[in-house]
């Protein structure tokens, strides 16, 4: 399996708001996402999991080290544009990405500045809102609808440019439990149907344990790198991170400290039920 990204020893320095010296966001990061690979990137805010998520698509260059998408640099300027026909981005606020009055106008927009011809444009559209479940809203005005729905049309419009990969930056941070699940459906689906490789970044452990992998952040540095299981089975190192693990896990990790004999990588309520019975 080849790699859809690869992140080579990336460092990414700013300049401190106080003139003096620099600071570092991104301290030292290694690992490869292999094409068609749904990972999720954990850490608390201030970790560096959204500025490198803006560095997977170039809107960020590294310091040091690099990031190859399908094997160009995004260092290289010439590549850009190619790097994001590959990787589309979809941002915290679906508000801030939509620019059309219409849906289905919205959608064609990134598409439509690729110089993606009619008839061609037209079927990317359709095809993009029915991956989405947003087809009967094709006619509709984007900020009459609720969150969960601005952010499925978001993602639409990363869709009909197809992208072999798409990242998500907190994408339901600013949504309710519905527009939540909404958007995390969308999201397996794309992954499981269409094969696409998914980078989600997120700090809601429900969303990380859908994820066929798990890395974590803290101060701009890799801590862990594995399977939900052999992440969130983790607990006590997790809660020295500051982080939460998934209810379930929590619980199992309370009862085995109470001495009952039950795996330690348990994640969801049926393999909880499934060792209890």
């Amino acid at each position: 399996m080849t790699d859809m990204l690869k992140i080579e020893d990336v460092v990414l320095d700013y300049p401190s708001n106080y003139g003096k010296g620099v600071l570092r966001a991104i301290d030292h990061v290694n690992f490869s996402v292999p094409r068609g690979q749904f990972i999720a990137v954990l850490g608390h805010n201030g970790s560096g999991k959204s500025t490198l998520a803006r560095m997977l698509n170039g809107l960020l260059v590294p310091t040091e080290g690099r990031i190859l998408v399908d094997g160009m640099d995004t260092r290289d300027e010439n590549l850009i544009w190619d790097i994001r026909k590959k990787a589309g981005m979809v941002f915290q606020n679906p508000d801030n990405q939509i620019v059309a009055t219409i849906v289905e106008e919205d959608v064609a927009f990134g598409a439509e500045n690729l110089g993606i011809p009619m008839p061609e444009l037209r079927d990317r559209v359709e095809w993009a809102l029915k991956m989405v479940e947003m087809e009967d809203y094709a006619m509709h005005v984007p900020h009459l609808l609720s969150g969960g729905q601005k952010q499925r049309v978001a993602i639409a419009g990363i869709l009909a440019m197809n992208p072999d990969c798409i990242i998500l930056d907190e994408p339901t941070a600013m949504l309710d439990p519905v527009g939540r699940k909404e958007v995390m459906e969308t999201i397996n689906r794309l992954h499981k149907e269409q094969n696409k490789t998914i980078v989600i970044i997120t700090h809601y452990m429900d969303e990380a344990v859908q994820a066929e992998r798990v890395v974590v952040l803290e101060d701009g540095k890799m801590l862990n790198d594995g399977t939900p299981k052999e992440v969130f089975s983790q607990v006590e190192r997790m809660k020295a991170y500051g982080l939460d693990v998934p209810q379930v896990t929590e619980l199992v990790y309370r009862l085995r400290k109470r001495g009952y004999d039950l795996p330690g990588d348990i994640l969801t309520v049926k393999e909880l039920v499934d060792a209890l019975c």
